[in-house]
Formats: structure tokens, C-alpha cells, sequence
């Protein structure tokens, strides 16, 4: 019941619930880090922290893993220097951070890519007593190829292996997908002949570097050789793989290539495209003013049982809109108020523009209503 009032941000009813735990003696510190969790994700960082502060008021004392939870929930919701402000407060209450605290917040810093708190904190770690394990590598080595310090990484590379850190498949994906999307083909093809070498069974993601190697260097011969590759090891393709030729198929405006790639997923690789796919071909037929294409893609997706995101209403309804057909515009529209998503304010101006325009003004008042009826539909307790 938290987690599913929290995605609603109901947090009066929540904390209706947390008392009533109380009294029933239900209460764990999991109760608190989910609230906190559900408040972080609401951009409401304040109460999240100051959830897991009321922790003691309810008679739960926390531990480090619980400093570790809320220290990670902050730093998923890029609240990385709140993140750093309570992993310093929880040494101020005598509690030592341990591995698992250090790693949390390299991950953040890493995500920020703020390469000086990631090198501070390594020193800390090694300060401290802590090896710098492969997992510590693996999010180091993956801030430096996202600031694109491609040469600082493979040095880090091969530091690790001078201290006996063996690399893990994660590190040779991290590598192989920042060298290929900086078009340095061969040395990320190395480190994939390094990766098949290492005695690690091949994983999918790895292949999927490879593909999107070739694919930045325009050998696109190459990466569909790889297809059959994956397939022969019985690791895929899978819809990531198929994403990632799509996306650069569209972004050369290889348009009926694309189109037909799309075709053999299904088809000749017996490989389902995700709701990501959907949109990502959705949004090019959009593009290329073929709707009657997106909407044959849509009706697809829908009949397979997938649900279109709120992104892929909008890219729909404004191309229809465009395009002036209003009808079909309307009739997505109403689906989508139907599965409950509020539209994005830019995309129902689109279409309140749209409306007005062709003299329809009482479904454009209609739809107006009907918004705002889904605004101020509280839940009662």
C-alpha cells in the first residue's frame, strides 16, 4: 500500500499507514526506506531525509545498512551532495561507513561525472583500509569513458590488473562502448578479443558494445554479422541490440533500412521489440510524415499487449495535430486520459491549438474538463 500510494504521492495516507503499523507492532526500518525512497523519487529530498530522522521517534534505531539505503535512494535521484552531507553525518554519530557505503556514493559522484570526488573518495577508501575492488573500478573506469578520458581509462584498466583486480565483463563492455562511440574501432575490437579470452562466458551487453561500435563507424555489414554471432551463442540479439541499429539507421536517415530491420526482429531472429522499440519507430515514421506507418506501428504494439508511455502519446498527437488530422489526434488523446496518464501541458496546448483552429472549441473545452477532473481526483482515506 506505501509503495503504491507513494508512485501517487498520497504521503498524508502514508504516514496514516506508518502509525497504524505502529500500533500493530509492524514497523521495520524497510517501512521507512521505502517512504524515504517514494519521497527522493518526488524530488521532495527534505523529507526524505527527514523520514529516515524519525526513524528513532518511532523506537527503530538506524544502522549503517540504513544510512547505506537512504544514501543510495538520494544518490538515484541525483541528490549526490545530500547523499555526501549524510554519508559525513552518519560518521559523526560513530557509525563507520563500510564498502558497500563508499561504492553508493561513488556510483553518484560517477553519475554526476565529478571525477575530483570520485579520485577523493578512491583515497578515502584506500585511507581507510578498503581495496579498490572491480566493482569500485568498474564505476570509476565508466566516469572517465562518459567524460570521454578515454586514455585515463584504459590506464585504469591496466592499473587494475597490475594490483591482481580481475576485470569483470562490465569493465570490458564499459570500455569497448566508450572507445566505439568515440570511433576508436580497433581498440575497443581489442579489448573484445581481450573480453572472449578472459574465460567469462559471453553476455549479451558485450556483443551489444560491439554492435554499437560498428555502428558508430559505420559498418553496419559488421554489425549485423554480429546478429548471427549472438545468435550462435545463444545469447540474442535482444531488443537492446535491435535499439541500438535503429537508432543509427534513423540518425543516418537509412529510413526503409531501418524499416526492414525492424521487420526481421520478429521475424527471422524470433526477438520481441520492446515499448522502447515501438517508440523509437513510432517517432521516425512521425518524423517522415508517415503517419499511416506510425499508426500501423502503434496499432501492432497495442494488439501484443504493450502500453505506449506518455512520450510516445506525444510524439503521436502532435504529428497528428500537425498534420492536421484531428480526428485521430482526438481518439488518442481520449486513450490516453482513458489509461489514466495526465497529458504533458505542451503537447494538450498542441492540440487545444489545433482544435480551436479548425472551429472545434467544445472538444477542446471537453478535454479541458475532463484534465482537470483528473487533476483534482484526490484518493479518500
Amino acid at each position: 500500500m506505501i509503495e503504491a500510494l507513494g508512485k501517487i504521492r498520497q504521503f498524508r495516507m502514508i504516514w496514516t499507514l506508518v502509525d497504524d503499523m505502529k500500533r500493530r507492532k509492524l514497523l521495520t526500518s524497510d517501512t521507512f526506506a521505502l517512504v524515504a525512497r517514494r519521497y527522493a523519487r518526488a524530488r521532495k529530498v527534505k523529507e526524505a531525509i527527514e523520514t529516515f530522522e524519525k526513524m528513532d521517534r518511532y523506537g527503530l534505531k538506524p544502522h549503517v545498512s540504513d544510512f547505506n539505503r537512504l544514501i543510495d535512494v538520494l544518490c538515484k535521484s541525483k541528490c549526490v551532495e545530500k547523499a555526501h552531507e549524510l554519508f559525513d553525518k552518519m560518521r559523526h554519530l560513530g557509525l563507520d561507513p563500510d564498502i558497500k557505503s563508499y561504492t553508493i556514493l561513488l556510483e553518484g559522484w560517477s553519475q554526476l561525472q565529478n571525477l575530483n570526488k570520485l579520485n577523493e573518495l578512491c583515497r578515502e577508501m584506500e585511507d581507510k583500509g578498503f581495496q579498490i575492488d572491480v566493482v569500485a573500478y568498474g564505476i570509476i573506469i565508466n566516469a572517465y569513458c562518459k567524460a570521454k578520458k578515454f586514455d585515463e581509462s584504459i590506464g585504469l584498466y591496466h592499473e587494475m590488473k597490475s594490483k591482481g583486480v580481475r576485470p569483470s565483463p562490465h569493465v570490458y563492455c564499459t570500455l569497448i562502448n566508450g572507445l566505439g562511440s568515440d570511433k576508436r574501432l580497433n581498440q575497443a575490437l581489442e579489448f573484445f578479443e581481450v573480453s572472449k579470452a578472459s574465460g567469462f562466458a559471453p553476455e549479451a551487453p558485450t556483443y551489444n558494445a560491439v554492435v554499437g561500435a560498428y555502428c558508430w563507424s559505420l559498418r553496419m555489414d559488421d554489425a549485423y554479422r554480429m546478429l548471427d554471432e549472438m545468435k550462435k551463442c545463444g545469447i540474442g540479439p535482444n531488443s537492446r541490440t535491435f535499439d541500438i541499429i535503429l537508432h543509427h539507421l534513423i540518425k543516418g536517415r537509412r529510413i526503409e533500412e531501418a524499416s526492414t530491420v525492424f521487420r526481421r526482429m520478429s521475424g527471422e531472429f524470433g526477438c520481441e521489440p520492446s515499448v522502447s522499440t515501438y517508440e523509437v519507430m513510432v517517432r521516425m515514421f512521425c518524423n517522415e510524415e508517415r503517419l499511416d506507418m506510425a499508426m500501423a506501428v502503434w496499432d501492432e504494439m497495442k494488439e501484443k499487449g504493450i502500453l505506449p508511455g506518455v512520450h510516445m502519446f506525444s510524439t503521436l498527437i502532435c504529428s497528428l495535430c500537425h498534420e492536421t488530422k484531428l480526428n485521430e489526434a482526438c481518439k488518442y488523446f481520449q486513450e490516453m486520459l482513458d489509461v489514466g496518464i495526465r497529458p504533458p501541458a505542451k503537447m494538450f496546448s498542441t492540440l487545444k491549438e489545433a482544435l480551436v483552429h479548425a472551429r472545434m472549441e467544445h472538444i477542446a473545452m471537453h478535454f479541458a474538463l475532463k484534465i482537470d477532473k483528473l487533476r483534482k481526483s484526490p484518493l479518500v482515506a
